[in-house]
């Protein structure tokens, strides 16, 4: 599709924020908010979200036979998601003795399977424990032994990974779409066996505060986190989503009624889910709105940007969130224009940035449609801030505004609030953010405190209380909206013989946002390359983390005198900053 020599037209907002809130709000209304102690922090929520994620499943009775879950050729229905879901909980509980409390981890692609299994999980009062798909065999023993997981539903790539580690764990493994299986665990199928027309969820009863789904996040040490995530964190995502996307359309002059009636008459919503459900992005802000208000999910296995647009058009798909890159991707396939994408009404970023040529390049090659980007964390169960429609055409490089629930507040070092316009650190307080880190409590104490969330990155409020994010604090990279931290890296490149010290730093990249660049210093006499070198790290450390431009030199790195090094200075010295081009490969 050829792009246009214009820039459509920007609707400008016609009612202001303060007027668009203050109708959303009112008592009575699906966004009506109400406080409650969380943590013994009085917090605004909202009244009308699901009190737990029990209650999500068993919503999924009301919409029947509609369809839930796509995979492939494959559809399930609402209420057969429901009672798979139920069958599952049952022989959780009668075969494997889980109880509330206990963790269950989940090891696989984007299957349905994925998504019964969290269900099943959560609706018992256990904890979800999603694990990344792309970690290696090493990392996911890690995952499984740090959260101390009582079983695994893992697919069989996942399986076949973690080797031995399974028999050293010991740990009761289900089996999802694989034929050979070690010894003792058993398959999905025979777990589930017949699940009767009227299979419902074993009783439980789960608490809005209990904890539910422990999701990883890279720490500045290298170790992976675990963010405790409760039932309300979770719930809050549900209705966040509805409410940013009335003040979008209510900011363009349209009554609370009118834009209620234009979202009924669109009917559930169809989303193509490609993002990893293991992200706080997929599962909270992709799939768990879509299902609790009767939606359709459309499952991917792996992102492809040609079957992404397959997809859309025979499914006919009405949203997609997705990180930048898979965004850039589509714009630029040279396929584009032979797909019907005419469904697609609403295109989100999500889990990085969205450069602002970005946004004007999609509205140059696609059709008119709602666009945005929202801002969060992990910690905060994925939404802080949302920006949409003509906000975010005219604010394409904000984070946006915060949603009802939650407070955003800059800091400095002294953790004295800064007034708009002065850059500090981001602190965000509402409904979504997690009780901790599991099973680290001086990292939750640093992080954590008086309902506050620090997040690490640098950011500016404007007057209107839009949120710009200018940098981060914590030595963190992001490739294609997956988290990479340098400790981590460069903690992996230094077991390598041959290395003395490294450096790891983020490479601007147009596609994928930034690109994971190191600086090798060798020990006297030895010979090292950067292919050589990802082979090294090839099985202690996922895809997306291993350098793929690197650097060797015989030198001492530069340093300060506190003895850090300075990475800024390597960027510059070797072309790596974001004003100037990169080396092109791996030497």
């Amino acid at each position: 599709m050829e792009e246009q020599s214009s820039e459509p037209e920007i609707a400008r907002p016609t009612r202001s924020l303060a007027a668009v809130t203050a109708q959303l709000l009112v008592s009575g209304g699906p966004f009506e908010m109400e406080t409650a102690e969380v943590g013994g922090v009085a917090t605004r929520v909202w009244k009308h979200a699901p009190p737990h994620m029990r209650a999500v499943i068993e919503s999924s009775l009301e919409h029947g036979e509609a369809t839930a879950l796509v995979y492939g050729d494959e559809r399930l229905t609402h209420s057969a998601f429901y009672r798979s879901t139920a069958a599952l909980a049952r022989r959780l509980i009668d075969d494997y003795g889980v109880a509330k409390g206990d963790r269950v981890a989940i090891a696989m692609r984007n299957y349905p399977e994925w998504v019964i299994a969290y269900f099943a999980a959560t609706a018992i009062g256990a904890i979800a424990v999603p694990l990344n798909s792309w970690w290696s065999g090493p990392e996911l023993e890690f995952g499984l032994t740090d959260s101390g997981a009582a079983v695994l539903v893992a697919d069989r790539e996942r399986i076949e990974r973690l080797g031995g580690a399974l028999e050293r764990l010991e740990l009761p493994l289900i089996g999802v779409r694989t034929e050979e299986l070690p010894e003792g665990a058993r398959s999905w199928d025979a777990v589930l066996g017949t699940v009767a027309c009227d299979q419902r969820l074993p009783e439980a009863e789960p608490a809005p505060d209990d904890p539910c789904t422990l999701f990883y996040t890279s720490g500045t040490t290298g170790r992976p986190k675990a963010a405790v995530g409760s039932h309300r964190n979770l719930a809050t995502n549900i209705v966040s989503g509805s409410y940013s996307r009335f003040r979008s359309l209510m900011r363009l002059g349209l009554e609370m009624e009118e834009v209620q009636a234009y979202v009924d008459g669109m009917g559930p919503s169809v989303v193509l889910c490609v993002l990893p459900l293991f992200h706080a992005t997929g599962a909270q802000t992709v799939m768990l709105p879509t299902l609790a208000n009767g939606g359709t999910l459309v499952l991917m296995y792996k992102w492809d940007p040609e079957e992404a647009m397959r997809l859309v058009e025979r499914e006919r798909v009405s949203a997609i969130t997705a990180v930048p890159s898979m965004i850039a991707q589509m714009t630029a396939s040279p396929r584009l224009g032979d797909y019907d994408l005419s469904s697609l009404m609403m295109l989100a970023s999500g889990g990085a940035p969205a450069a602002p040529a970005l946004v004007s390049r999609t509205r140059r090659s696609m059709h008119e449609m709602l666009l945005g980007q929202g801002y969060g964390l992990t910690e905060c169960s994925a939404t802080a801030t949302t920006n949409g429609g003509s906000d975010y055409l005219l604010r394409p490089d904000s984070a946006g505004l915060p949603v009802a629930t939650v407070d955003i507040a800059i800091f400095d070092a002294a953790e004295q609030e800064l007034p708009p316009g002065e850059i500090g650190e981001v602190w965000i307080r509402g409904p979504g953010v997690v009780h901790g880190y599991w099973q680290r409590p001086q990292a939750t104490a640093a992080a954590f405190s008086g309902g506050w969330l620090r997040t690490g990155d640098l950011g500016r409020l404007d007057d209107e209380g839009f949120l710009y994010i200018v940098d981060r604090v914590t030595d963190m990279i992001i490739r294609g909206g997956e988290n990479v931290y340098c400790a981590e890296v460069e903690a992996a490149v230094h077991e390598h013989p041959a290395v003395a010290e490294v450096a790891v730093v983020g490479i601007p990249d147009e596609v994928m946002g930034e690109e994971v660049g190191a600086v090798v210093r060798l020990l006297p006499g030895r010979e090292l390359t950067g292919q050589e070198l990802a082979e090294f790290l090839e099985p202690h450390l996922a895809g997306f983390k291993i350098p793929s431009r690197v650097h060797v030199v015989t030198g001492e790195l530069p340093r300060n005198a506190a003895g850090k090094l300075l990475k800024k200075h390597l960027k510059r010295e070797y072309g790596w900053s974001a004003d100037e081009e990169g080396p092109a490969g791996v030497p």
